[in-house]
């Protein structure tokens, strides 16, 4: 079943049960959910280490050092990442944006959508749950994620932002209120699991803390807690989302970002953006989902 407090106030965070502490160098007690989703298809930081590092390219990235400017000639690389809804998500990497990149608002990439699932788009279309139950990115098999256009030797960084999102033992913000496939966690990257950025995702859950594990995406995933599922974004693009949920006030109460950030899709979609033709939200209002 789905929870969604993307619609609505997060109003149920404190209501629902404890899950396992993480991982943090040294296994720790599971509960039964976590080991069932780490014995199927979930590898620990350690394993996931150890498979990466029979890549030769990758063992020469672990010793690389990153400049702090990117190049003029360095390559722009597509990627997305997911951690529950995408409203709060978006704002954060919006910030990463001007913060590490120095970005002015009409350069910012980053872009509420979905993606993850094995069924791609339904006649061209991605949408978020609308009454005409048109091509519904839950039932397609995606999940929330905010898409970006970054420097390739920048993407520690994001990787870095992606990892602060989550709280000490490694739940996201809305853990206990967004719940179900729609939300969970999820990075795509070109290459995916083979890609030497995902050695620096890795790299940068551990120097954060070390609170995350992390899977091979296979498509349609499950929400697991405290795993992040790697997506190769050759087979899994991401799918922009609707206008409306562009630059969107975050879920919690008191999240709300100002208007000079709310007004960033309308000034996108007057430039020629487009974004979409899905019907507007579950009841065709087109204003918080709705």
């Amino acid at each position: 079943m789905m929870i969604t407090s993307c619609l609505l106030p997060s109003l149920l965070l404190a209501t629902v049960p404890q899950f396992a502490s993480a991982w943090s160098g040294q296994p720790k007690p599971s509960s039964p959910l976590r080991n069932t989703a780490l014995s199927e298809d979930v590898a620990t930081r350690r394993s996931f280490l150890a498979g990466l590092a029979t890549a030769s390219t990758l063992a020469t990235v672990a010793t690389t050092s990153f400049p702090s400017p990117a190049s003029a000639d360095d390559e722009l690389i597509d990627c997305y990442f997911g951690c529950g809804c995408f409203w709060h998500v978006q704002h954060e990497f919006v910030e990463a944006e001007r913060k590490i990149l120095g970005r002015s608002d009409d350069q910012i990439t980053s872009r509420a959508g979905y993606a993850g699932g094995k069924a791609g788009a339904l006649d061209g279309k991605v949408c978020y749950h609308n009454a005409g139950n048109v091509a519904d990115y839950g039932k397609l098999g995606h999940a929330e994620v905010v898409s970006m256009r970054i420097p390739s030797s920048k993407f520690y960084d994001f990787a870095v932002e992606y990892c602060k999102l989550f709280d000490k033992d490694g739940f996201r913000p809305d853990q206990f209120g967004d719940r179900g496939t729609e939300y969970r966690n999820l990075v795509g990257i070109p290459g995916g699991k083979s890609s030497a950025l995902a050695e620096l995702l890795v790299k940068a859950s551990v120097d954060t803390g070390d609170k995350l594990d992390f899977a091979v995406g296979k498509g349609d995933d499950r929400d697991v807690p405290k795993v992040s599922f790697i997506m190769d974004t050759s087979e899994y693009p991401s799918f922009v989302g609707e206008q409306y949920h562009q630059f969107h006030d975050g879920f919690a109460f008191g999240e709300n970002y100002p208007n000079s950030y709310n007004s960033l899709a309308s000034a996108f979609a007057k430039k020629g953006e487009d974004f979409g033709k899905c019907p507007n939200g579950s009841l065709g209002i087109g204003l918080g989902g709705l």
